[in-house]
């Protein structure tokens, strides 16, 4: 492990943390690295980005490796477990394995369930998904969790194999869906679809939910906030959105970095390393 101790929650000063970006998309390959700047120049302390199958693990490390404000997370989507290998659990434990000291490794994911798109096979990603959250538990690492029309099983898994925290990412379920989600130590992800007035179901999370509940994230370039709905989504748009989301609590865009940052560390406290070198900064609190 690196020298640097993480920071605790608490600790923080206000700064705002993308917890779920695909910087590593293709609809990035022309700007990547203005995409990365403008997110950070809009006041972005921390950038996450989860794989999505064996084959983009290189390439989110690399993304890590070349910019020590970047975190990024192993393993394989629902999306992408019909045309994963058996071999493929196999090359993540392996990549996990030889990662793990590796202070930018965050934590497994993008993982999870779908049931909405059509044509999934269901008993495959349950396979997949459940044996992801059991290297969760054994490299005590969190999740970052895909989950769609799948609240229920998702939360059934996690009964079931208690991995040690982790990310509900654009979560749509229920306040009693998320509730059980908070009980067994997640936080869930709000972004884009928020912003939309006729989210009338996401706007009730924000505003009922308790403190501890909400982290923030783009899913760049997907999910666009309501601003650049259809067009390419980005980090930097975090700044609105966190805007967005303390208008709809009734909290100033200080307190809402504040909360969602510290939120975000306490289920991914390797963050905490990425973040050493904001918290230094003058006028920064250690």
């Amino acid at each position: 492990m690196g020298s640097q101790a993480p920071a605790r929650a608490g600790a923080l000063m206000p700064m705002l943390i993308d917890t779920h970006c695909h910087l590593d998309a293709a609809e990035f390959d022309a700007d990547r690295d203005a995409v990365r700047e403008r997110a950070f120049a809009a006041g972005v302390a921390a950038i996450v980005v989860p794989a999505v199958e064996a084959a983009n693990f290189a390439a989110v490390r690399a993304l890590a490796a070349a910019d020590a404000r970047i975190g990024y997370a192993l393993g394989i989507h629902p999306l992408y477990v019909g045309r994963a290998l058996d071999d493929d659990l196999v090359r993540l434990r392996a990549a996990l394995e030889a990662s793990i000291d590796d202070p930018a490794l965050l934590a497994i994911g993008e993982i999870g369930l779908d049931f909405f798109e059509p044509g999934l096979d269901e008993a495959r990603q349950q396979r997949f998904f459940h044996a992801q959250l059991e290297l969760a538990r054994e490299f005590g690492l969190p999740v970052l969790m895909h989950v769609r029309r799948a609240q229920d099983t998702v939360l059934k898994h996690l009964r079931a194999v208690r991995p040690p925290a982790g990310v509900a990412h654009a979560f749509n379920g229920s306040v009693q869906q998320a509730m059980q989600f908070l009980g067994l130590g997640m936080a869930l992800g709000f972004g884009g679809a928020m912003t939309f007035e006729r989210a009338l179901q996401l706007r009730r999370l924000v505003r009922e939910l308790p403190a501890e509940a909400h982290v923030l994230e783009t899913d760049a370039p997907d999910i666009a906030p309501a601003w650049i709905a259809r067009r390419r989504n980005e980090p930097a748009q975090l700044a609105r959105i966190a805007q967005v989301f303390g208008r709809l609590r009734g909290e100033p865009p200080e307190r809402v970095a504040q909360r969602t940052a510290d939120n975000a560390l306490r289920v991914m406290p390797r963050l905490g390393r990425l973040l050493a070198p904001a918290l230094a900064r003058p006028g920064r609190e250690a």
